[in-house]
């Protein structure tokens, strides 16, 4: 019998009687002897079917107290999640990312949006109609936005801001240019939802502006030990808000990093050069929504100039004028040929 066992003293006291009762020579004290181990064996058994009964109740207790904490848990995580990113909500219930203040530079295409006078909206409707019709917004936006993959950074009022490239990215090129057409996508669920806007007490559809970039930017936990914000930092973010601020009704304004990325798959034009505050003049382009937009649209390139303009959106006028530009610009170009024709049969 191995040493440590709780029945080893009945296992030896059984193991006397068996052998006296085969050699014949029990003695009436040696019965009375086995009835007091067997009562004594009893008792011990009695304790341990009682503690074990009380174990199990125990453990059915711990059991029923784990699966209501795992609810709470859960329930308290799927309120959580509504206030994180999917992308970054993932990546810190799976330990892909530590919640601490850590970041890393990386390249993303930063977007914003914002909401054309909605000051002034909001100041001529009630409020309840202000908050019914910015959920609205704000929701079919996110759908879109987490559609093509964004990083949802936050809420700005009725602004948004989101960007392409971290916690996941598709790759630099490919992160702008779902960022472009997301960009797309919304203006024309926008457009398509003018009729909705009449509930709220809205004489005119809303209409949104945007501006996109794509650069080097700081990425990561921001805050205090007991207050941190996952966002990106940096001169792509800078230059995005500000292209949005620079946009027309209606209008998305690209960086040129951001169309030198998209270009062969998206079809732009370039648009004026703009002086953007506290960053200086940056070229400016927009993707041509339409095949109405893109079959007027005309691009004239020579080295590292080009020339981008979209015919539909000039009138009678200016297009003769640009035609008679365009001829003197080609008689111009055959006058430089000759010269220069001239003066290498002179060499």
């Amino acid at each position: 019998m191995a040493s440590g066992d709780i029945f080893d003293h009945e296992s030896k006291v059984l193991e006397t009687a068996e052998e006296l009762i085969s050699q014949g020579s029990a003695t009436p004290e040696d019965h009375k002897k086995l009835g007091a181990e067997y009562k004594k064996l009893l008792r011990t058994t009695k304790r341990i079917i009682k503690l074990s009964d009380k174990s199990e109740q125990r453990l059915t207790a711990l059991s029923k107290e784990a699966q209501d904490t795992n609810k709470q848990l859960e329930g308290l995580s799927n309120q959580l999640s509504k206030y994180l990113s999917p992308q970054l909500y993932q990546s810190i219930f799976t330990g892909n990312k530590a919640v601490a203040r850590t970041s890393s530079r990386k390249k993303l295409t930063v977007f914003f949006s914002d909401l054309c006078g909605f000051t002034n909206i909001a100041e001529n409707l009630e409020s309840e109609d202000v908050t019914d019709m910015l959920n609205l917004y704000l929701e079919t936006m996110t759908q879109i936005a987490l559609n093509y993959g964004a990083t949802i950074d936050k809420y700005i009022g009725d602004g948004i801001m989101l960007f392409f490239g971290d916690p996941e990215s598709a790759g630099i090129k490919e992160d702008a240019v779902n960022c472009v057409k997301m960009a797309q996508e919304m203006q024309e669920t926008l457009h398509g939802l003018q009729d909705n806007w009449h509930q709220y007490g809205l004489q005119s559809p809303l209409q949104m502006r945007i501006g996109i970039a794509t650069g080097f930017c700081t990425v990561g936990n921001f805050g205090s030990e007991t207050r941190l914000e996952y966002t990106a930092i940096g001169s792509g973010v800078n230059t995005a808000s500000r292209l949005e601020a620079a946009a027309e009704n209606g209008e998305i304004l690209m960086s040129f990093d951001t169309y030198s990325l998209v270009s062969d798959q998206i079809p732009c034009q370039e648009l004026a050069t703009v002086h953007l505050k506290g960053i200086g003049p940056v070229r400016t382009f927009q993707p041509l929504q339409n095949i109405e937009d893109i079959q007027s649209s005309i691009s004239l390139e020579v080295g590292s100039s080009s020339l981008n303009a979209n015919l539909s959106a000039l009138s009678v006028e200016d297009l003769d004028e640009f035609e008679a530009s365009l001829l003197r610009a080609i008689e111009k170009v055959k006058g430089t040929k000759e010269n220069m024709s001239q003066q290498e049969s002179l060499l």
